[in-house]
């Protein structure tokens, strides 16, 4: 009789598996996920998450967009949008804006007696309320989209602007707000890159969206200029 060696049985790889990639590994991982390979296996290159909530806490449900059949279309992937408290922000700015133009010239005829200055405050005016008219739609016509190479951002409506801006090009992420944008939770980001033309500024994020933004950004942009 002839003795047979025990050897263990081999678990069988997932017939979808790819070679270097995680089984059952998101492709898009989350901001903040331990970033560290287990021991064997390659760990999937960084890439921003497409899912994160605290992208669209407080922000409009959906993006407003041209009618015309000409119109720049939206694509694939998901849209995130600009906080609500924006627009209110916009509308205390440019009223006080508003306040301060008819205070001028009503200062200058009750005190100086001159008249001239109402044709250019009343100019002045007139734009700042088509201004205060169109905030609200203007603003819902934001919107940012983190794609796997680069992000898109887009604005307008009667002229529109889309801009893809690469990772790997990326130099500078800058957060900003004043006294009136930290009162109401909100912040801008800004994209610097090596072509001017190619920068963009995201006003009116949440506070805790522009953080995690310019994280994800950062941690994606390193990657690609190393080309790990």
């Amino acid at each position: 009789m002839t003795n047979t060696p025990d050897f263990p049985e081999r678990t069988p790889l997932p017939a979808e598996a790819a070679p270097g990639e995680r089984v059952g590994a998101d492709p898009w991982p989350r901001v903040g996920a331990d970033p560290s390979p287990q021991p064997g296996v390659v760990a999937p290159e960084p890439t921003p998450s497409r899912d994160a909530p605290v992208f669209d806490e407080g922000t409009f449900p959906r993006i407003l967009e041209p009618r015309g059949a000409g119109r720049l279309p939206l694509g694939d992937g998901t849209w995130h949008q600009l906080a609500r408290a924006y627009v209110r922000v916009q509308v205390i700015s440019q009223g006080a804006f508003l306040l301060l133009v008819l205070a001028v010239a009503l200062a200058l005829q009750l005190f100086l007696n001159l008249q001239w200055q109402w044709i250019p405050a009343g100019i002045l005016a007139v734009i700042t309320l088509v201004g205060l008219i169109i905030t609200p739609r203007q603003a819902r016509s934001f919107g940012y989209q983190l794609r796997r190479d680069d992000l898109v951002f887009r604005r307008g409506i009667l002229w529109q602007r889309v801009v893809a801006v690469p990772y790997g090009r990326m130099q500078l992420v800058d957060i900003t707000h004043g006294p009136l944008d930290r009162g109401f939770g909100i912040a801008q980001l800004k994209l610097v890159t090596a072509a001017a033309s190619t920068g963009v500024t995201i006003p009116g994020l949440t506070q805790a969206a522009a953080e995690q933004l310019r994280d994800t950004l950062i941690a994606v942009a390193e990657t690609r200029r190393t080309g790990l």
